[in-house]
């Protein structure tokens, strides 16, 4: 419960522009700089304007080194936010009150999550705390690596301050060290998150598994490895694992990697969460596509695993693909989830295998080799996308209705496959043949996906040459009718 109650606490604060601007950044761009790379492009960082508080000593857990204080001035264009923490740090008490007095948020932050109260305290600014904590400010606000006013107080030796706030109900934050902990402030990753930046239901407990929680107002799907799997180190190789294929991938057909918790505990990923949720729910609502969706959303998934399978020095293999694995975003268009959750092992310069082996799969999408237990290739993905396309057109998965592990039994073992019951006119031409040669029980007889990315884009201008002639061809009776 004190875990929950730890994640699901909310902040009263105001992002300025620029720092929400930064932020958005943060969690669409794999290689945002961060303090000291954005330093260094001078041009670029003075483009972008003042995102974050630098005027000051920084966090105790931030490794920026503090300022000259011989060379700070007061800058141009601070917004209500800036102005307040400026004020803070010069120990401006007048200052800081006629901002409050018009109205700015005394718990307003800067992009690392600073408050005035915590500059103030990295400052020794006592009669600033003093005004701050008058004013009811957050006594245990914490910044972007999980610091306090506080601990920044007793870090920079401001021991008055420090007291005062301890005298005032402070608490010093615990910390708890995780299996990928850094020894060096420098080496925390650039995706790392605040775990008190994602806010969870009200009342939910929250321990391992999956959970859609808010991260600065917006949906985020969220990943929780428990602590109690922090002395299985396979299970830590393998988040590892899934959160470096993660921070690599990024394309517009993949589910975005947003960041992760790994100095914290409980470890966690977070990724981009779509309402209107995963392919499998809208195949069981909607049943069998028209041929157009179909090609559209086959086109959609091909090129997003695609890129998994071109990307270098080695190809991502999906391993675990099936339409509870890919998602809707909202202009419908499809979105590959799920990648790097498998925990594999490599055997040769193009063969994976699978470190557990799994004695009872219930997916029937899975292909045979690995059902066997075999070494495999990225062709096990083929296998499985030639099922989805089969599912999209028929409106219902293989040999439905016998249960998926029957079903992937007659597949892998008995080596049978579905029958295509629906009208050839429900197939565009082409569209069989694809599906059979995706599902070949011979891995190198599949197609790889760039091959499928041709070939569809064909079928689907034919489609859309049969689409307009229906729509603009219509038959005198008709065209008397529609008049």
């Amino acid at each position: 419960m004190a875990a929950a109650a730890k994640l699901t606490r909310s902040f009263s604060r105001q992002l300025s522009s620029g720092a929400a601007r930064v932020w958005r950044q943060l969690s669409l761009e794999p290689h945002t700089p961060r303090r000291g790379a954005a330093a260094a492009t001078g041009a670029v960082a003075a483009a972008a304007g003042p995102t974050r508080f630098g005027l000051a000593r920084q966090s105790s857990l931030d490794p920026t080194p503090a300022p000259d204080a011989a060379v700070l001035a007061m800058p141009e264009n601070l917004d209500a936010t800036m102005r307040l923490l400026y004020a803070a740090c010069q120990g401006d008490a007048g200052g800081v009150e006629e901002l409050l007095r018009e109205g700015v948020d005394v718990d307003s932050i800067d992009f690392d999550g600073r408050t005035a109260l915590h500059i103030a305290a990295c400052e020794g600014r006592g009669e600033v705390v003093r005004l701050l904590l008058g004013w009811k400010a957050n006594i245990n606000a914490r910044d972007r690596w999980g610091s306090t006013p506080a601990a920044d107080a007793k870090h920079y030796g401001h021991f008055e301050v420090y007291n005062l706030l301890r005298a005032r109900g402070a608490k010093l934050p615990k910390t708890k060290k995780t299996p990928m902990a850094v020894s060096n402030p420098k080496e925390v990753p650039e995706y790392e998150l605040n775990p008190l930046e994602l806010e969870f239901r009200r009342g939910e407990e929250v321990t391992k598994g999956y959970y859609v929680a808010k991260w600065y107002g917006s949906k985020v799907f969220v990943k929780i490895l428990d602590k109690d799997s922090f002395s299985d180190g396979d299970s830590i190789d393998a988040f590892k694992h899934e959160l470096t294929l993660l921070e690599k991938a990024r394309h517009p057909n993949l589910v975005q990697f947003v960041g992760a918790v790994t100095q914290n505990v409980p470890l966690m990923i977070v990724s981009e969460y779509h309402q209107k949720g995963d392919l499998a729910s809208y195949l069981e609502i909607k049943g069998r596509l028209q041929s157009y969706k179909a090609i559209r959303f086959a086109l959609d998934i091909a090129r997003g695993l695609n890129y998994l399978h071109e990307c270098k020095p080695e190809p991502i293999i999906h391993g675990d693909l099936s339409p509870k694995n890919i998602v809707r975003d909202d202009e419908g268009k499809l979105k590959v989830a799920g990648f790097g959750s498998l925990d594999l092992t490599k055997v040769s310069q193009d063969k994976l295998q699978m470190v557990q082996p799994v004695s009872n799969f219930e997916s029937v999408y899975i292909a045979p080799e690995m059902y066997r237990n075999e070494a495999f290739d990225r062709s096990v993905d083929t296998f499985a996308f030639g099922l989805i396309l089969y599912e999209m057109i028929e409106g219902s998965p293989a040999f439905h209705p016998k249960p998926q592990e029957e079903a992937a039994k007659m597949i892998c073992s008995e080596g049978l496959r579905p029958l295509f019951k629906n009208k050839s006119k429900s197939y565009p031409e082409g569209v069989k043949e694809l599906i059979q040669e995706c599902w070949d029980p011979t891995p190198s007889g599949r197609p790889t996906f760039s091959d499928i990315i041709v070939r569809l884009n064909k079928i689907s201008a034919s489609c859309s040459k049969q689409t307009r002639w229906r729509d603009n061809f219509k038959l005198p009776w008709k065209q008397a009718v529609h008049k």
